[in-house]
């Protein structure tokens, strides 16, 4: 089990990652992307080939089995940093994950291929999407006005967003069963349909992939900021919030590649809710969280900006589909987001 203590102890990773030098520090970056590319690889073809067995969208399969998977590094890394006593890294972690994956990773998708409006999926978690991300800024602004000081996200928060997390998860399954039927567009007449076994190899394989490439390339990401000087709030909310967001962008690459972008959608907003709940919500449990001045400034706007936006366009899209030009907002925003945080917050040596 020795060989494998780096999977749970982030002093092992960083004191690892601290005396390597630059060089070796990118080698491990570009063998953890290779890592999640083909782990991604795999889970699409898993759920897809559950999909065609089960009669189960592939969107809700994304929204539900894919999402808690590829939400694993964030809620690993922040609880670990809630844990060690840094609720910057922790909080900034999820806000700044939910930020990426729909500003970047969705509008992204969105410019490079068609992305289907599924108002099944839509008109249920997506809108849990956009109320956890309200409800997580609503409380934060009491904790501002409530108690003079810096703000705190309390530990009843932290399990209240546990409890929901639970209904949500019911409600997940519950639409799950009655997805049945909703997306069978693309089963082609194959005849040949996967062992259910080797499908869920495949879907947990890939995930172990995923998740252990995530868990080493966020330390070597952070590491190498650290020495040019970026600070560690701002480093959540954009290096380790984009490195543990990096297994919903690899999905998202993996399932338009192969021609299944519904999957990108269930993910995306899935994985949007588990950062809110499950995320935020367990490491509050852990340990209160205090809320950094520029949460009010930066992370919360921008995550409401990106999140109502993506609303207000699945309200637009009657014919059915996402429009390039809203993937180009959407990306516009994050961009925004990224150069504010390291224009107005990282301070030049001496």
């Amino acid at each position: 089990m020795e060989y494998f203590h780096w999977l749970w102890d982030t002093d092992v990773l960083h004191d690892l990652m601290s005396g390597a030098p630059a060089l070796l520090l990118l080698v491990v970056i570009i063998a953890c992307i290779a890592l999640l590319s083909k782990g991604a690889d795999w889970m699409v073809d898993g759920v897809v080939a559950l999909a065609q067995r089960t009669g189960l969208s592939k969107i809700v399969l994304g929204a539900t089995i894919i999402s808690l998977g590829t939400t694993m590094p964030e809620a690993f890394v922040s609880v670990m940093a809630a844990w060690m006593g840094n609720p910057g890294l922790a909080l900034g972690n999820g806000v700044g994950s939910i930020v990426a994956d729909t500003g970047l990773i969705f509008g992204l998708a969105c410019v490079l291929a068609p992305i289907p409006v599924n108002r099944f999926i839509l008109d249920r978690t997506g809108w849990v999407q956009v109320g956890v991300a309200t409800l997580l800024v609503i409380t934060s602004l009491y904790a501002l006005a409530g108690v003079p000081g810096q703000p705190v996200l309390h530990r009843w928060v932290g399990f209240l967003f546990l409890i929901l997390l639970g209904g949500y998860l019911f409600l997940a399954y519950r639409w799950s069963r009655q997805s049945a039927g909703v997306d069978q567009t693309d089963e082609n007449g194959d005849s040949t349909i996967m062992n259910p076994g080797i499908s869920w190899a495949m879907v947990v394989g890939g995930l172990l992939l995923v998740v252990a490439g995530a868990r080493l390339l966020v330390p070597a990401a952070a590491e190498i900021a650290l020495r040019v000087g970026v600070p560690e709030d701002v480093i959540a909310a954009t290096l380790v919030a984009l490195g543990t967001s990096l297994p919903e962008l690899m999905t998202a690459i993996a399932s338009i590649r192969k021609g299944h972008p519904e999957i990108t959608v269930g993910n995306i907003v899935g994985a949007d809710v588990l950062n809110c709940l499950f995320v935020i919500g367990a490491s509050a449990a852990v340990r209160p969280l205090s809320i950094p001045p520029n949460f009010f400034t930066f992370h919360f706007p921008a995550m409401l900006i990106i999140l109502y936006s993506f609303r207000t366009f699945i309200f637009m899209n009657k014919n059915g589909w996402f429009k390039r030009w809203q993937g180009v907002w959407l990306l516009g925003v994050y961009l925004v987001y990224v150069v504010l945080q390291y224009a107005l917050n990282i301070k030049l040596p001496g």
